[in-house]
């Protein structure tokens, strides 16, 4: 290692876990890892800045120190927990973990409306009951969802519930027809006047301020009562007291969280004791060896900066997220 190397600082939460598979970059660069507390030190000088501890925030902190930075990777999906005024406002190029999480949080979604449909949850109770009761499924051929969200993640769940028979719908910024992979988008600020034709709703939307608290109480009460919710976006973007509200009431048939406005989800939440909301610790994307697939996305990224090339796919910092091609 020489000190003309570029250096990539990068935020891990314990700095004993370091990322596995950055072999092919140590001839390449010089690596300071570190956690929260020393950032600013690790981030002095350097040109460029891993936050694998995507959802910490400390990097707004000590942004001053940020005096040689070029490019900072998010080993996540969502960068609504990076962004803030003077990084929007930087020439600093901003990438994320774009395509990592599609397929996982499709199977995800197939799967919570299918045990929804399929009565996978009551047969559970049933069976730690020791009661034997037939019941009546739900087909899910036919039925209709609406996909609040038309990035790579809402277009990977289009296709896999298209392939099942599902007709499928896409929300978006701006309301067009012929979409590759949603045949109809709708503008997500005529939401209340479209939810109420589907049989899911799904949001896989990133946090902005167009999407915080989008789903509220005139949302939910727009629903049909046979309704199914499903938020894998961000917890931020649902009013979960006026969800709850809904869900008692009997205005939507049940609801599957991954995602949450407080995680972990506190242990005296009401939400843990509705009986028609599933719930899951923010796991949708994480299939079995994910983190070696963010390392090995960084370490293929590194290679084309230090090689002089564009990065592909950056994050707009005005919009908070990756532009589709397809939108």
């Amino acid at each position: 290692m020489t000190s003309s190397l570029p250096v990539i600082a990068v935020l891990v939460a314990d700095p004993t876990q370091r990322p596995a598979g950055f072999d092919a970059l140590e001839s390449r660069a010089t690596f300071r890892f570190t956690d929260a507390p020393g950032l600013g030190d690790a981030v002095h000088g350097a040109d460029a800045l891993l936050l694998w501890d995507f959802f910490s925030s400390a990097l707004e902190g000590v942004w001053r120190q940020c005096d040689s930075l070029q490019w900072i990777h998010v080993a996540a999906a969502g960068v609504d927990k990076l962004l803030f005024p003077e990084l929007r406002e930087s020439d600093v190029v901003v990438t994320n973990a774009r395509g990592t999480f599609d397929r996982p949080i499709a199977e995800f979604v197939l799967a919570s409306v299918l045990a929804h449909l399929k009565l996978l949850r009551e047969g559970q109770d049933l069976q730690r009951e020791h009661v034997w009761r037939h019941r009546e499924t739900l087909p899910l051929r036919g039925r209709s969802a609406l996909v609040v969200g038309a990035g790579n993640i809402g277009r990977e769940i289009a296709r896999l519930l298209r392939a099942v028979d599902v007709e499928v719908t896409g929300a978006g910024r701006s309301a067009r027809s012929g979409d590759v992979d949603f045949g109809t988008v709708v503008a997500s600020s005529d939401l209340a006047a479209e939810v109420g034709a589907f049989d899911f709703v799904i949001n896989v939307t990133p946090l902005t301020d167009a999407t915080r608290n989008l789903f509220d109480r005139n949302i939910f009460a727009a629903m049909k009562p046979s309704a199914y919710f499903v938020n894998v976006g961000r917890g931020a973007s649902v009013v979960e007291a006026d969800l709850l509200e809904a869900l008692r009431a009997g205005e939507l048939a049940g609801a599957a969280l991954d995602v949450f406005q407080t995680e972990p989800l506190p242990p005296d939440s009401p939400l843990w004791d509705e009986p028609t909301l599933a719930i899951s610790p923010h796991l949708s994307g994480d299939s079995a060896g994910w983190l070696d697939t963010l390392a090995a996305q960084f370490v293929d990224l590194a290679q084309l900066w230090l090689d002089g090339k564009p990065l592909p796919h950056p994050v707009d910092k005005q919009l908070g997220f990756v532009r589709s091609a397809g939108s």
